[in-house]
């Protein structure tokens, strides 16, 4: 649980039980086979297929749904695991509206796309359902390799190189295996319990030794890593937050969104969390929004978003933003903190500049406004924190033999499962090939 301290403005059980239950539950529920089946006969099974060339992981989507719609759901989903074995999360998770679907025929034609995530989540989910895992591993290589970080990128490196037959070590400093997956996304996006079921499912492939509590640097280094092991993957994703870089950024219920966004993950019970009545969330990600909404699931009465360029430059999805505004919360852009106010050692409000956004960037104007706030969440961008005293653009650029990289902490991360997932089967596919021909 958070330290943060409970002020007479945050206060836990603000709802009654029923609602908690309502407002973290699945934002969108399964698909039945009647309607999978409807939604799939939409599908123009494209030559060309635009919506593969939009899936970072170019999962053959006209194939799995044509699989779908001929009664044969568990080939779909092998189809789609083939590119992305973390395949039953992305659907959940996936900005699909600015990727597949965006690209799909039917929504430039009738402005309303092939339900491809939920298309996708309905064949992943009715295979996990009945605990069967497609893939077997390949006759064992002798090789050993280590991953260093258990999220996205980790786990479908791991499980691509367990595949190959080759016997794989994945160690995370967290008590539990998933990094973003499990301590990073909205709690009503992947309820009850799932980024470790898809874990567990993933690890029944066999072959893959997950050791939590083990942090790089901490527990063991990357030197000691190259020697005791055949090769190395870092996904070990960003583990600094950047800072606000405003006068009383440091005052009491001022918190990173990212630790929120943990601590709702990982507690059961939400009536048990404090939340203040006026929430400021700083930042146009979907860290942002992931914050300010849950924000008013726990029952916040007055969320405000505010992002410092135009709403246009939120790196967090149309979507996702218009999701926000559903629920309640507001967004002013144009904007920037220039203090954080306090009384009694605890946030009170928060001073902001209008801005704008020219030639030579971002310039604060003279026009200011306060907005109250006993709760302020900054979502202002996570850096990497590198090991072994490496600096960020020599994890990834300088070449270190027999080590590789890939998710967030590369250089040109995207803050995206499934753009994670791609590097990560991508590297192991690099490091199986690498492996195999210094056999031969």
């Amino acid at each position: 649980m958070s330290n943060t301290p409970l002020t007479p403005g945050i206060v836990s059980g603000r709802l009654v039980p029923e609602a908690y239950a309502h407002n973290f539950d699945d934002l969108e529920p399964v698909l039945d086979g009647h309607e999978a089946h409807v939604a799939a006969d939409r599908c123009y099974f494209c030559h060309d297929a635009p919506c593969i060339t939009a899936c970072p992981t170019s999962i053959d989507i006209p194939l799995f749904i044509r699989q779908i719609a001929t009664g044969t759901p568990e080939a779909a989903a092998k189809t789609i695991w083939d590119q992305n074995i973390l395949g039953g999360m992305c659907a959940r998770v996936c900005p699909t509206e600015e990727l597949c679907e965006e690209a799909c025929v039917r929504e430039a034609a009738e402005g309303k796309p092939v339900e491809i995530g939920r298309l996708q989540r309905f064949a992943t989910d009715r295979v996990m359902d009945k605990g069967v895992h497609p893939f077997t591993r390949a006759p064992a290589t002798g090789k050993r390799v280590a991953v260093v970080g258990a999220g996205p990128a980790g786990l479908a490196c791991a499980h691509r190189l367990a595949m190959h037959g080759h016997d794989v070590v994945v160690m995370d400093r967290r008590a539990k295996p998933g990094g973003l997956n499990e301590y990073g996304i909205a709690s009503y996006k992947a309820p009850h319990g799932f980024a470790q079921r898809e874990v567990e499912w993933l690890l029944q492939i066999g072959g893959i030794t997950v050791q939590t509590g083990v942090e790089l640097g901490r527990d063991v280094t990357l030197d000691a890593l190259r020697a005791d092991y055949d090769a190395v993957f870092l996904g070990i994703g960003l583990g600094g937050v950047n800072a606000l870089r405003a006068a009383g950024e440091d005052l009491s219920n001022v918190r990173d969104a990212v630790d929120f966004i943990e601590e709702l993950r990982q507690q059961p019970d939400k009536s048990k969390l404090g939340i203040g009545r006026d929430v400021v969330v700083i930042g146009g990600g979907m860290t942002a929004v992931d914050a300010a909404v849950q924000s008013r699931l726990l029952g916040a009465q007055n969320v405000t978003i505010v992002y410092r360029r135009g709403q246009e430059k939120m790196s967090a999805s149309a979507h996702e933003q218009t999701h926000a505004q559903q629920v309640g919360v507001r967004i002013i852009c144009n904007a920037a903190p220039v203090e954080v106010i306090g009384a009694g050692g605890a946030v009170s409000a928060v001073e902001f500049a209008y801005t704008e956004d020219g030639p030579e960037g971002l310039k604060l104007l003279a026009d200011i406004f306060t907005l109250k706030a006993d709760q302020v969440f900054k979502a202002i961008g996570q850096t990497l924190v590198a090991p072994d005293g490496l600096s960020g653009a020599k994890l990834d650029a300088t070449p270190l033999a027999r080590v590789w990289t890939g998710g967030d902490c590369a250089m040109g991360g995207e803050d995206l499962t499934v753009t994670a997932v791609a590097e990560g089967r991508d590297a192991a596919e690099a490091i199986h090939a690498n492996l195999m021909g210094a056999v031969g």
